[in-house]
């Protein structure tokens, strides 16, 4: 997993509530078994028209340099699906910045790479409102843009598993030598 320390990007807005992983990914793209190829399919059903050409009116399409998301509340919500935040990363997304995320999702989100974040409405409108990159640093916890600087909370562990670039398997593996000799001793 890439480690994420500080990320200068440009934010995209899609200030709606209750996006649920149905309309991040909809389900008839659940096929693969890889982690990639996703991004091209992310909300899906408002990223296109029932041609597969662009809707130039979605946030998406008149910004496609964009790293990082700015949503709503309860972002992610529904059903459990990993492959949500494997589409936002392929797509090129880092950070998403939200007023809250459904659980499962953000845990998801941590053990794939992306920063999910919470923020106030105001400050997530200000920052919609932003054209020049922000810049979002983990280790002292905030967003900043030229003239504002927002501070936001996460938990000491996931904070520390992001700025390491550690999943599950490379946590497990810092152990390998402890894990090795208790093997080694097992009867």
């Amino acid at each position: 997993m890439k480690p994420f320390r500080t990320h200068k990007g440009k934010a995209v807005a899609l200030l709606r509530d209750n996006i649920d992983t149905d309309q991040i990914i909809p389900k008839q793209y659940l096929k693969r078994i890889e982690r990639t190829g996703f991004g091209e399919f992310l909300f899906d059903e408002w990223r296109y028209k029932e041609d597969r050409t662009e809707n130039p009116k979605f946030p998406l399409n008149q910004k496609k340099d964009a790293t990082i998301l700015i949503v709503g509340d309860n972002f992610g919500c529904g059903s459990s699906r990993e492959h949500a935040p494997w589409a936002l990363d392929d797509y090129g997304f880092r950070a998403i910045i939200a007023g809250s995320f459904a659980d499962i999702f953000y845990m998801n989100c941590t053990k794939n790479g992306l920063l999910p974040l919470v923020l106030d409405e105001e400050s997530r409108h200000i920052l919609s409102s932003v054209q020049e990159e922000i810049i979002i640093n983990l280790e002292v916890q905030e967003v900043r843009t030229s003239e504002h600087i927002f501070r936001f909370d996460i938990d000491p562990i996931w904070k520390e598993k992001l700025l390491g670039g550690l999943d599950d398997i490379a946590t497990t593996l810092q152990y390998e030598k402890e894990i090795s000799l208790y093997e080694a001793t097992r009867a």
